[in-house]
């Protein structure tokens, strides 16, 4: 069974997003394995990873997400496997998943080092599998130099089959080709695209931020798939808040507590709210609830404090969502246009 390993140098590089463009671009039936979880969902006394719950709705694979890892805590794994049971477990599994398929895509974590204490880094997979490496770089210019001079060590040596990098979210995409890419194809470092930073990308679905927050949606759950593109904190007077510029935004997201039925109720009159986070568990009135079912404004109920909650939204990536198709379609055209697809296709 042929597989490509995809990983990145830092969190939140891309990714899973460039599988996304891949699988829909490369003309293959393509299996899917996450072998170490970092993006835990829990639905129904079930645990599995966001990305394999994505990926088997977009392949229409027949496995359940749960699946296509073998595990998500360092510790239990430690002591469940060595190295050599370790790969036979991940044989075995990619075997299952790749039953009927022509190639397998196995996503490794937020970075080259995650899951290096249990052999499910994407260098040692390699090197067990015999497997290429596709390693996803993004961030500012120095971050990239740093990240493509590390790569550089791994693509002499034996440890593993480094195929190649994609440079992801690119600014000024002509001026790093001008710039950067002479300096790194001196390191020897092959480039199999560079992809423009597309700001539609960063947005997210409300669904998403109540899927990351555990909320209990109380209300207004046709609003789910509404976007989320800034967040503003209703921590203040009503006044004061409304003054503020991010409560004026189109397609925001306010966190406020739940007995402040007063800043609910400016949030959802206001136009332009695309949800509410309700914190400090406190449902709001029944009449507030009905007027934001009315309008179809989602109130997601979770347990924290405003401030934690607000820095829990913060850190919240802006994942693709199986129903977001626009999103997705833009992926593929930007893979299609910056991506080196039939190099990527010749290894598999």
């Amino acid at each position: 069974m042929k597989s490509l390993i995809v990983a990145s140098t830092r969190e939140g590089a891309g990714k899973t997003s460039m599988l996304v463009g891949l699988a829909s671009v490369l003309d293959r039936r393509f299996g899917y394995m996450k072998p170490l979880g970092d993006r835990f969902l829990y639905r129904k006394k079930r645990l599995w990873d966001y990305d394999a719950a994505l990926f088997a709705r977009l392949l229409d694979l027949e496995q359940e997400p749960e699946s296509m890892s073998i595990g998500f805590d360092h510790s239990k794994l430690r002591f469940m496997y060595d190295r050599a049971s370790m790969f036979d477990e991940l044989r075995r599994a990619l075997a299952a998943v790749g039953a009927g398929r022509d190639a397998v895509f196995v996503e490794c974590g937020k970075d080259l080092s995650y899951g290096a204490s249990v052999c499910l880094d994407p260098l040692t997979i390699s090197q067990e599998t015999g497997s290429p490496v596709i390693i996803v770089v993004s961030g500012a210019e120095n971050e990239i130099a740093d990240d493509v001079a590390f790569v550089q060590r791994f693509v002499s040596a034996d440890e593993a089959t480094v195929a190649g990098i994609i440079v992801n979210k690119v600014v000024h995409v002509e001026d790093f080709r001008e710039v950067h890419l002479p300096e790194i194809a001196e390191l020897g470092v092959e480039v199999l695209g560079v992809i423009p930073y597309d700001k539609e990308l960063t947005t997210m679905t409300v669904s998403l931020v109540a899927d990351r927050l555990f909320a209990r949606v109380v209300a207004g759950e046709e609003g789910l798939e509404r976007l989320v593109r800034s967040v503003a904190v209703g921590a203040m007077s009503v006044a004061a808040a409304m003054a503020e510029e991010r409560m004026r935004a189109p397609e925001k997201l306010v966190i406020t507590s739940g007995d402040r039925s007063d800043m609910i109720l400016a949030a959802i009159e206001s136009g332009g709210t695309s949800a509410v986070v309700l914190t400090n568990n406190i449902l709001p009135p029944a009449q507030v609830m009905s007027k934001a079912t009315e309008k179809k404004i989602p109130l997601l109920l979770v347990p924290g404090d405003t401030y934690t909650v607000a820095m829990q939204v913060e850190r919240i990536e802006p994942l693709l969502t199986a129903d977001e198709t626009k999103k997705a379609a833009r992926v593929r055209q930007l893979v299609a246009e910056h991506v080196d697809v039939r190099s990527i296709a010749a290894l598999l």
